[in-house]
């Protein structure tokens, strides 16, 4: 097979990739509306249009296509499952676009995708080629993660592998969507740190404004704040080490573009892993946000 075809499903845009399958070349990439405000058979249209889109572009025609999703597919019912585009909740979206668009489909959620493009041809490619465990992590208005092993999505036996914003890390965080309390996407998430804030400032600011006061020095709530993301960012990401122990780690989002995560980050961090040394690589991504696109590109690899 001469080519890889990748679609990144987003809340606001559907993005389409064709990729050379030997010099991972981009041949074409388009993108639309996901329009999602008018429902689930509307966002297959959107991809079946995409693919149509692609197609006529290249003349090219795909033997199977790669999709990354908000959210999983639960392996027993086949239905997606938390996903933030609450229309596709519960629905087989799996079964739906292959028939929709005749063809096979291999699908992942996007912070999968993320760390499978990180990992074939971003950033993991120049700090540790030899990989075998990647950890591609997603700190911004959530917190997720993804795990590849030896170049392979690994997605588990429920589809939630890599699920680290939804383990415990501390109850201050308080309750979440998912039912229980002190998720870690409620304690290092963007909104949960401007929420931490707000309550010990009685300000609103956008965490933006958080960073930049900090590095001013110019506001102890920043400071207190930023104090939190790094002393819980050490806590929380220790656990996964522990159990995974990783070649690289991949911060992503935009909490994880955060410079002081690779400095006093990393330091909370050594203190807390099981172990009298820290090598793990934490790295940068380089793939900004084509790695949505490009990892359900590897997805039929």
């Amino acid at each position: 097979m001469g080519h890889l075809w990748g679609i990144d499903l987003g809340g606001t845009k559907v993005e389409g990739a064709i990729l050379d399958t030997d010099s991972f070349e981009v041949l074409a990439r388009t993108r639309i509306p996901t329009e999602q405000q008018h429902g689930y058979r509307h966002i297959i249209g959107q991809i079946t249009k995409l693919v149509s889109m692609l197609k006529q572009e290249t003349g090219l025609s795909p033997e199977i296509i790669g999709i990354g999703t908000p959210g999983s597919t639960d392996p027993k019912t086949g239905t997606l499952k938390n996903s933030n585009t609450v229309c596709l909740n519960g629905e087989p979206l799996h079964e739906d676009l292959q028939h929709a668009l005749n063809l096979p489909v291999e699908m992942a959620n996007d912070a999968n995708c993320f760390a499978l493009a990180e990992t074939r041809m971003g950033i993991v490619q120049d700090v540790c080629p030899d990989a075998r465990m990647v950890f591609g992590v997603i700190m911004g208005t959530g917190v997720g993660g993804g795990i590849v092993i030896n170049n392979q999505v690994w997605n588990g036996r429920m589809g939630i592998g890599g699920e680290w914003g939804h383990t415990f890390l501390d109850e201050s965080g308080g309750p979440c969507y998912c039912g229980d309390i002190g998720c870690t996407e409620q304690v290092i998430s963007g909104p949960a740190l401007e929420r931490f804030y707000t309550k010990i400032s009685g300000k609103k600011l956008k965490m933006k404004e958080i960073v930049s006061k900090y590095r001013e020095q110019s506001d102890q709530h920043a400071t207190e704040t930023m104090e939190r993301l790094m002393h819980f960012f050490g806590r929380g990401l220790s656990n996964i080490i522990n159990v995974l122990d990783p070649d690289v780690v991949v911060l992503g989002g935009g909490v994880g573009s955060i410079d002081e995560l690779y400095t006093l980050g990393v330091e909370s961090l050594e203190k807390f892993i099981f172990n009298t040394r820290f090598e793990t690589i934490v790295a940068r991504p380089k793939l900004g946000d084509s790695a949505g696109v490009f990892g359900a590109a590897f997805l039929v690899e």
